[in-house]
């Protein structure tokens, strides 16, 4: 039972070494509560006496009493401000995302490895090919039995079109099947190269947005076209790095950082690269992210490679917003050279 003390029906404590007037009867709990402290997330000394964190409830507080209360904080006594990382998210047509990367659906043995290596890359977005169903096989797994398009934004792509007929086509049957209106784009000159036509990638991406869709576009690394397709409706630019599934990396990063400077949409790197170097590369110029498939489904080991590549990417990020050193002709020592002996 409290001791009362004052005429007003306070009693006074110390708590963490400062003296103050709380009401009569109060807990220890609700002392926590009135500090704006989570009970459940502090730890409580009474005079000099650990009190049981499933009492703290039910302990009354009494004229005199001494308290110490603590938690967990980070060590070191002048903490660095923390990197914003989580925080440096990136836009596309109005929807936020933390992963910069984007990582396909093709070439993996199988679903479940694809699944995995989706998990370990931290992508939020998957880009995936409209195909018939096999209707000849209902048992058939499905790629949404393994990665959740409620979980993941499932980008529909028009791989394999060859005309902007073919691609809108394909589109068309995709925003149909699930209602996607954000798609990739990508209108294939011929098959050895695999290289955009970009005429009929114009084309298509100008229907397709008075049709209301959300085209993330792969292009040429070319300047001028990029911003022709901005003109047109693309609701973000995607140069390529070199040719598809070709793993040669970045071949032309003067023309891609012209396109990432003049543009207003976000701008992707979109095929070629190979490695989590080349992925931090594209970074480093000032793309938004990196897609890609090959790299990762063709590793020797995917699912460590796709770590790798989250990490290229975070960290091609953090150099571009750091700004890199000025490059110089000769040597600059670091070491100061007053005081030579």
């Amino acid at each position: 039972m409290a001791t009362l003390t004052h005429d007003d029906g306070t009693i006074s404590i110390t708590v963490n070494g400062a003296h103050r007037r709380v009401r009569g009867g109060m807990t220890i709990a609700d002392l926590a509560s009135e500090l704006g402290l989570v009970p459940e997330k502090v730890a409580v000394e009474r005079n000099l006496e650990v009190v049981p964190r499933s009492t703290i409830a039910q302990v009354a507080l009494e004229d005199g009493d001494d308290l110490e209360i603590v938690h967990f904080v980070g060590g070191g006594d002048h903490p660095a401000p923390p990197v914003a990382t989580d925080e440096d998210r990136w836009t596309v047509a109005g929807r936020s995302f933390r992963s910069r990367l984007i990582v396909g659906t093709g070439k993996y043995k199988d679903y479940a490895q694809n699944a995995a290596a989706l998990e370990a890359s931290g992508a939020e977005m998957v880009t995936v090919a409209v195909r018939r169903v096999n209707v000849t096989d209902r048992n058939a797994p499905m790629l949404t039995d393994f990665i959740d398009p409620r979980r993941f934004t499932y980008l529909p792509n028009t791989a394999g079109c060859f005309t902007a007929d073919e691609a809108i086509r394909t589109l068309r049957l995709a925003r149909e099947a699930g209602g996607w209106d954000l798609v990739k784009l990508e209108v294939l000159g011929e098959a050895r190269t695999l290289y955009p036509d970009m005429v009929e990638t114009l084309r298509a991406t100008e229907v397709l947005a008075k049709e209301g869709f959300l085209p993330m576009v792969y292009c040429a690394d070319d300047p001028i076209a990029a911003k022709r397709l901005e003109d047109v409706g693309a609701v973000a630019i995607m140069p390529l790095g070199s040719l598809i599934g070709s793993g040669l990396g970045i071949q032309n990063p003067v023309t891609i950082r012209l396109i990432v400077e003049n543009a207003k949409v976000p701008v992707l790197v979109d095929a070629g690269v190979g490695t989590a170097s080349e992925a931090a590369a594209a970074m480093e110029l000032g793309c938004d992210g990196v897609l890609m498939n090959t790299a990762i489904a063709e590793a020797k080991q995917p699912i460590l490679m796709a770590a790798a590549m989250k990490a290229a990417v975070e960290a091609g990020r953090l150099a571009y917003r750091a700004g890199r050193m000025q490059r110089r002709r000769y040597a600059d020592p670091s070491s100061p050279l007053a005081g030579l002996i």
